[in-house]
């Protein structure tokens, strides 16, 4: 019985493991239909009777604003173009910063919330954390960083229901994620870490101050020029 149970985990495992890398390898090339987070909030909205339109509308990596590239980098992870989908550094000093108590402090490299958003359910496990790092590991290898930036933006929540750049630019500004400004696009990047609290439109005092920490950030980079960095190659997770 023991014998028979563990080939058929070995079995599901396998499974597991091969649809992953093939829908990883899909999603490379044709636009995910939606996310994992957006029939989350759909499947919430039911369980409280309280109907949510969710607008969501992909948009190429050619019609999405520099300015908004640039600003969730430089707001959330501003080593992307060189690590390997996990930000060791932040993650020694997010775990320094919550052993001393007070607010707890994440460490999410772009390529995670990738993962995160599009593959798996919200919540703190061992297991959401074990497919949370297969995951990125398999987009990381799997797929250029333009691409991965190219999701990411065409699946965050900038509100309620509001999922994308292009439905965030008009949803907030009234304009296409295409033409989104500098100031815009830093709005946006400001209120990731608490879209459904923060309003990119009607900013508070805490968002205007750090989009305009975000804009400064955004000059050290170099400007939109830093976007070039994401084509060049990069150095192998083994070699240092």
């Amino acid at each position: 019985m023991l014998r028979y149970l563990f080939r058929r985990l070995l079995k599901a495992l396998m499974w597991f493991v091969v649809g992953s890398v093939l829908l990883v390898l899909l999603f490379r090339f044709v636009p995910p239909p939606g996310t994992a987070l957006m029939v989350e909030r759909k499947i919430d909205s039911w369980i409280d009777s309280d109907p949510i339109d969710l607008q969501r509308s992909w948009t190429p990596w050619e019609e999405i604003s520099d300015n908004l590239k640039l600003a969730v980098i430089a707001s959330e992870d501003q080593k992307f173009p060189e690590h390997w989908g996990f930000d060791f550094d932040a993650i020694q000093a997010a775990l320094a910063h919550n052993e001393r108590g007070g607010s707890i402090r994440g460490a999410s490299t772009l390529s995670q919330q990738v993962s995160k958003n599009l593959f798996l359910w919200s919540g703190r496990s061992y297991l959401r954390k074990g497919l949370e790092a297969w995951f990125t590991a398999l987009i990381e290898v799997l797929w250029p960083k333009q691409r991965i930036l190219e999701v990411y933006l065409n699946s965050a929540e900038w509100d309620e229901g509001v999922f994308g750049a292009e439905a965030a630019a008009r949803h907030h500004f009234g304009v296409s994620a295409a033409n989104l400004s500098r100031q815009q696009a830093s709005l946006l990047a400001a209120v990731l870490p608490n879209p459904r609290v923060w309003s990119a439109g009607r900013p508070g005092t805490y968002v205007a101050q750090r989009a305009g920490w975000i804009r400064r950030q955004m000059s050290l980079l170099g400007g939109t020029d830093y976007l070039s960095r994401l084509e060049q190659p990069r150095k192998a997770p083994w070699a240092g």
